[in-house]
């Protein structure tokens, strides 16, 4: 049990019960620090927790209070129980059957977990290629699929749109407010022509998340 469990258990302050198990340590002969492990608290830094076996837990308790001791000792019980049914053997056929049932429930409910989050686990290795909004092109190479078959598959979908027959792609305004597309004004022209701005559309990286996830089996 570690000393952020009986601190959580007793509600006594970890630092406290970490001060009472390094001192119980110390005046049972052993070396602290090898009872020391790393954990992350919520603002992700570095921290230390002991970690004890239960008769230095029993130990420990004993200059504590019995409503603690109490809390404490019923914990280590069900830790106990529950270790104890993570290790039985089945010892009769019809215990075997069931162990492997449960088994194979429990097997097909994970890969059913394991298919749900496909998408979103392709989408977010879509989304670490990306630095920032990139163009339908460039969105359609992330995604591995062809551009035209991309710009298809928006317009259909009415992520975008043409205003006239020969205009610009736009996005459509709930696009916009979801955040999955933007426009972003861009030269066009040179070369001998006249240099114009126009709006172009540019897909956030929430949007290939998005893309990711909705065209993941869908053959473009």
């Amino acid at each position: 049990m570690s000393s952020r469990e009986i601190a959580e258990l007793t509600g006594k302050q970890h630092q406290h019960v970490m001060r009472d198990t390094k001192r119980m340590l110390g005046d049972l002969g052993f070396d602290a620090s090898t009872f020391g492990r790393i954990y992350h608290d919520g603002l992700n830094r570095q921290q230390t927790e002991y970690v004890l076996g239960q008769d230095l837990v029993i130990t420990l308790l004993a200059g504590y209070s019995a409503p603690l001791r109490f809390r404490v000792v019923t914990r280590l019980h069900e830790l106990e129980s529950v270790s104890r049914q993570a290790v039985t053997i089945p010892q009769t056929l019809p215990e075997a059957l069931r162990f492997a049932a449960l088994q194979a429930e429990q097997n097909l409910q994970l890969q059913q977990v394991i298919d749900k989050q496909a998408p979103k686990v392709e989408a977010l290795h879509r989304l670490a290629k990306t630095q920032s909004d990139v163009c339908i092109t460039t969105a359609a190479q992330l995604l591995g699929v062809r551009p035209t078959r991309l710009f298809a598959w928006l317009n259909q979908n009415r992520w975008i749109h043409r205003r006239t027959a020969h205009s610009s792609w736009v996005a459509y305004q709930p696009r916009l407010t979801s955040g999955v597309l933007k426009h972003k004004l861009v030269k066009v022209g040179g070369e001998g022509q006249d240099i114009k701005v126009v709006e172009q559309v540019m897909v956030t990286r929430s949007g290939i998340v998005t893309l990711a996830e909705q065209l993941q089996g869908n053959a473009l």
